[in-house]
């Protein structure tokens, strides 16, 4: 039977799958941390407050890429290059989503528009992260290898969302609803088109890694491709909507060390 469990559990059993699973996964996190050092370093002057939080935000993600580059040696295994096709956040920004990299290696400041581009693509990717950790949480947070991993970095992510939702929310009460609203559509729906196309190529290169039948593979490309139709059909509207968090502040200190890693 096909289950979410039951596919990463052979992810993470293999040693070339694992070592992809997480050589995409570090090398996505890193992009972030650097991403958003760049964003901290390039803030308007008119919102300079921000950048102790989006700091915050980019050594969290900094801090994650050496997670599972550490998983990777503590296996004796080094990273491999990761397939172009399973790139997310370079798939977004070919897409036109978020801060290009071109604009973010300029010593120019970031205009408050560019901020609210910046707040409203991390509040979708970031929804899409929580939930993906969500699972693993729920599946593999008492695993000996990687529970330890995933709980951190799952606590992580639930505190960039709460930071995109209040953040957002602060703006829209300043005025800038309608343009955040605009904003956020255009983003879950371009990421839910490119996460499905990474979801099959990951599941492709996985696969011919762990030699997965044909049978298998339909099902699974099915499965992927039926949950872009439930979200391309309303289940994107999850991604944009905005509520005061419980966790309030939730980047307004440092970043967590990972000392274990």
């Amino acid at each position: 039977m096909l289950s979410a469990r039951s596919l990463f559990q052979e992810i993470i059993d293999n040693d070339d799958s694992y070592r992809l699973f997480c050589s995409i996964a570090a090398s996505g996190e890193a992009q972030g941390g650097w991403e958003n050092a760049r964003i901290a370093a390039l803030l308007p002057e008119s919102m300079r407050d921000l950048a102790p939080k989006v700091t915050r935000h980019g050594a969290d993600e900094d801090k994650h890429g050496r997670i599972f580059t550490a998983l990777l040696k503590k296996r004796g295994l080094e990273p491999v290059p990761v397939p172009p096709e399973t790139d997310y956040t370079m798939l977004l920004e070919q897409r036109g989503i978020g801060l290009t990299h071109e604009k973010l290696r300029r010593d120019r400041p970031l205009t408050e528009e560019d901020i609210l581009v910046y707040l409203s693509h991390s509040r979708v990717t970031e929804q899409r992260a929580a939930d993906q950790m969500d699972m693993l949480v729920k599946f593999f947070g008492d695993h000996p290898e990687v529970g330890k991993a995933i709980r951190q970095i799952c606590d992580d992510e639930e505190n960039h969302l709460a930071y995109c939702h209040e953040e957002l929310l602060s703006l829209a009460y300043a005025g800038h609803g309608r343009a955040i609203q605009r904003t956020l559509r255009q983003c879950a729906l371009a990421e839910i088109a490119v996460y499905r196309d990474v979801s099959l190529a990951v599941m492709d290169h996985m696969g011919r890694l762990l030699k997965w039948p044909a049978a298998k593979r339909t099902a699974l490309s099915l499965g992927i491709r039926g949950m872009y139709a439930y979200e391309r059909a309303g289940g994107w509207r999850r991604m944009v909507d905005l509520r005061m968090p419980e966790r309030r502040n939730a980047l307004g200190g440092p970043a967590e060390p990972a000392t274990a890693y």
